[in-house]
This record gives structure tokens, sequence and C-alpha cells, in this order.
């Protein structure tokens, strides 16, 4: 996966992510002196270490799911995993499968939203809406004549698909097989132990500090 793709993953969170930031860094307070103090301004250096410990999480969180759900697993394989790991839980009556179905369904339709979400919104723009302009609330107020046609579209989408699943004679009882296979191979081995190494040092790093 390029780099660039990847920043391209955070773009649109671009904003949630300094904003994020920034409240750890003037609404943190410390015991220590602080090192900005001026007028209402007041910055510690604790809001400093903890405006970066969340920049980082948040990045964290929005980089690795952009790579295993968008960059390098297609929904079906991570759907086939869910159900494989959560498949112990089918011994206390959990519908395992259903919420693996859910799960398909919903990474399957987000393309689809989003390309909806762009038609609508050029065709209310070819109607002369601006999104742009006006502050936060008026800019709300102009996105409900996007959300009231997606909403409808969306449900309209859901009631099809469930009469095309019925016709088909969709079950979600009994045992079910997978085309795929899956086997634990040596690289799964590897990365399992990666990732039991890199949870025991963030676990003794939260520990030490």
């Amino acid at each position: 996966v390029k780099f660039k793709i990847l920043i391209k993953s955070v773009k649109p969170l671009l904003f949630v992510l300094i904003f994020t930031a920034v409240i750890n860094l003037f609404f943190t307070t410390g015991e220590s002196a602080p090192l900005v103090d001026w007028k209402f301004i007041t910055i510690y250096k604790e809001g400093i270490r903890s405006a970066v410990m969340m920049l980082l999480r948040l990045l964290s969180l929005v980089l690795g799911s952009s790579v295993l759900i968008s960059l390098t697993t297609s929904p079906l394989e991570l759907t086939d995993a869910i159900e494989s790991v959560l498949s112990p839980l089918k011994l206390i009556r959990v519908p395992v499968h259903e919420f693996a179905m859910m799960m398909t369904i919903a990474l399957r339709f987000i393309p689809t939203l989003i390309e909806e979400t762009d038609k609508i919104m050029n065709a209310q723009k070819a109607r002369g809406s601006d999104f742009s302009i006006g502050n936060i609330f008026e800019r709300a107020k102009a996105l409900v004549p996007i959300l009231v046609p997606l909403f409808i579209s969306s449900f309209r989408r859901a009631d099809e698909l469930a009469v095309a699943m019925e016709c088909r004679c969709y079950n979600c009882d009994g045992e079910r097989t997978s085309y795929r296979r899956y086997r634990f191979t040596k690289n799964d081995l590897y990365a399992l132990i990666a990732l039991v190494v890199l949870c025991a040092v963030l676990l003794v790093i939260k520990v030490v500090q």
C-alpha cells in the first residue's frame, strides 16, 4: 500500500484529529508549572503529552481500519474471519452468522451510500444549493435535503435486498459450508507472535508510566 493512499484515507478526518488534539492540549491540567500561561491560554506538559498520544491513537485507528477494511482485505474475507473467530460463541446461542452477515452487508453498501450521497449533492448543487456558506448551524441545516433522500434510498435498498434474499430462500439456520477454506499457516503464526509481542510492549509501557 502506497504512503500517498494512506494519507488520502486520513484527509476526511483531518479536522476531527486536529480538533481532538487541540481540546486535549488546552483542557488538560497538570501538577507541574505551566509551560505557557498567557491570558486565557494555559498549556501544561501533560497537555502536550495527552494531545500527542490522543493524536497517535486516532491516527493508528484510522490507518489500521483503512489498511484492513478497504485496502488489503475484501469484505468477504473479513466476514469469514469474523465468523471464524466468533464461532465459539455459538455454544451459548449467539447468532454469529447473522452478525457476520450484517457486517458483510454494511461493508458492501458503504461505497454505494457514498456514491448515492455524491449524486444527491450534485443534484442539489445543480438546483442552486451551496453547502459551503454560512455558519456551522446553517451548514448543518443545509444538509437536511441530502439526509432525507439518502435515508429513503437506504431503506428502499434494504427492503429490496431483503426481498431478494427471501426469494432465493436464504436461511440462517443450520450448518453452512464455506466456498473458501482458510488454513493456519506459518505467516499467520508470525503475525500472531508479532501481535502478542506488540500488546505486551504496550502493556509494559502503560504500567511503567
